[in-house]
């Protein structure tokens, strides 16, 4: 996966990218195959916001969180991503089933007797 990071007035530390990491591997693996991830880390004045979106063919799955530490909406908005994966994969898995009709076929009868008599 291609991550690609960005900071807006906001300088990105490894600590940061280690843990945007660590939560894309494992949205990774649920998603089977997910091409890119951008994280966005943006600070005004006393609120830090973190954007993340993840790419996987023509899906996408995006989350903003936002806190007073950036490291606490960093990782819930991997949380809201993370649940995003887990619903797209039910929901691709899951498909629509029906009961297949039941075809009305006469039953033999078990006596062996005809059912018309003469």
């Amino acid at each position: 996966m291609i991550i690609e990071y960005t900071g807006r007035q906001f300088v990105v530390t490894q600590k940061y990218k280690d843990q945007a990491t660590a939560g894309l591997k494992a949205i990774e693996k649920i998603v089977n195959g997910a091409t890119s991830g951008k994280v966005i880390l943006t600070a005004d004045k006393y609120r830090k916001i973190a954007d993340v979106a993840v790419k996987q063919g023509s899906q996408s799955m995006v989350a903003t969180c936002e806190s007073v530490e950036m490291m606490s909406a960093l990782r819930d908005a991997l949380a809201k991503i993370e649940q995003q994966a887990v619903r797209q994969r039910q929901k691709a898995t899951k498909g629509i089933r029906r009961p297949r009709p039941v075809e009305k076929e006469m039953s033999p009868d078990v006596s062996g007797a005809s059912a018309v008599t003469a």
